[in-house]
């Protein structure tokens, strides 16, 4: 389903803050991005579209840039999904080996097998996602295909999201023309775009912090063990902000880039900024310490929250690689070093990697989950859609919405 011209690709992360397009270009030395358009989103909160005339609006925006700067036509895109209302979940699947040696027919069986388990109606599979296969009780087996054996069982890890989530998301980007090749979850896109293959095996969190939410997935011996969504983001942040220092949210999001801080030790003492005041009174002088004062316990809080999801997930001994932080929010000064302290383990900022093209654009982690979706969408067609996804579904939902609109 990527979009043809040498192979263009297109990912579009429609985030709580910004809706971020990029096409990427795939070339034999690797993916190149050629063109980028963002603009700030009006119509999602915490992940999720509340408002679709301004979320189309800010989608069509973002296109129409990316268009511009790549020279071409974008028809499909792989459209990034989170939100609290997002689950992940493991399974298991068992079947009988017909020929005494695993097919790939075999393979689709046992994934359905573990796919087969009762769900909500108003909740739908986004990704069935294999974690390793066991063949006669031989564990451990990546890539089950031509081995011999009479039974093959499958561990895989499956996502879901709320139907209405899903729909959403594709009634927008339907209504600005393109069309949706995939819904990617989007800790899984970042962790395409930032983590390397030796993380993945030794075990490491990713923890993306965006505007509405914070992101967990967590991989152990290459495969994904554990995925949850934290409702807290950078715009908590901004918020405490513009309550305690009494200035609009604008102001406050200024202010929080230029001049906070995660920890208030790293600061000069005698450190002033000014901050304007709401409905036309002067501005007035603070000590920067005030500032990072409110930022410090807010972060501490998330972190904490990240902790205690990774000890219910029962994994915090297996991260050898110990955690890797993206997103927007993550820039902010003191964050890994305060991350380290809450979580006690090795923590780094993880910025995109492995692309070419407009690297200097791109190479910021507020870029992870859009570089993330071009990889995976590329991932995908390489390997003619692998078991994650399950096509009938967006095609169902696609009729589903045009009967609506007809």
């Amino acid at each position: 389903m990527a979009q043809k011209r040498g192979e263009l690709v297109v990912g579009l992360d429609i985030g709580t803050t910004k809706i971020c397009c990029i096409v990427g270009e795939a070339k034999e030395t690797g993916l190149d991005v050629i063109g980028i358009g963002q603009h700030p989103s009006r119509g999602l909160r915490k992940g999720v579209v509340i408002n679709i005339e301004s979320t189309v609006a800010s989608i069509k925006r973002a296109v129409e840039e990316a268009e511009l700067m790549a020279g071409c036509e974008i028809g499909a895109v792989y459209a990034g999904i989170a939100g609290g209302h997002i689950r992940g979940f493991n399974s298991q699947g068992v079947v009988a080996v017909r020929d005494k040696e695993v097919r790939p027919s075999d393979v689709a069986r046992v994934i359905d097998a573990a796919r087969a388990i009762n769900i909500p109606q108003d909740r739908e599979i986004i990704h069935v996602l294999p974690q390793e296969f066991i063949i006669d009780e031989q564990d451990g087996i990546k890539e089950p295909l031509g081995m011999s054996g009479v039974r093959l069982e499958a561990k895989v890890h499956i996502v879901t999201a709320a139907v209405s989530s899903a729909q959403n998301i594709i009634k927008c980007c339907a209504r600005t023309g393109l069309t949706v090749a995939d819904i990617v979850l989007e800790p899984l896109a970042s962790a395409e775009a930032v983590l390397a293959e030796e993380e993945k095996e030794l075990g490491v969190a990713l923890v993306d912090v965006g505007g509405g939410t914070t992101d967990l997935a967590i991989f152990v011996s290459g495969a994904i063990q554990h995925t949850s969504v934290i409702p807290l983001g950078g715009n908590h942040l901004t918020n405490d902000i513009a309550v305690g220092l009494r200035t609009p949210l604008q102001e406050a999001e200024r202010i929080k880039i230029q001049y906070g801080s995660a920890q208030v030790q790293m600061l000069e003492r005698d450190e002033t900024i000014e901050v304007p005041s709401v409905g036309g009174r002067a501005p007035r002088v603070l000590s920067r310490r005030i500032l990072c004062e409110i930022i410090e316990p807010r972060v501490e809080e998330l972190f904490q929250l990240v902790h205690r999801e990774i000890q219910k997930a029962g994994q915090e001994d297996l991260l050898a690689s110990g955690v890797v932080l993206t997103g927007g929010s993550t820039q902010l000064a003191g964050m890994p070093e305060l991350a380290e302290e809450v979580l006690g383990l090795p923590v780094r900022r993880g910025a995109p990697r492995n692309v070419g093209g407009l690297i200097d654009v791109v190479k910021s982690p507020a870029y992870a989950t859009a570089v993330g979706l071009l990889h995976y969408g590329l991932k995908q067609g390489r390997e003619g859609r692998s078991f994650s996804v399950d096509p009938s579904s967006i095609k169902e939902r696609l009729v589903g919405f045009f009967r609506e609109m007809f």
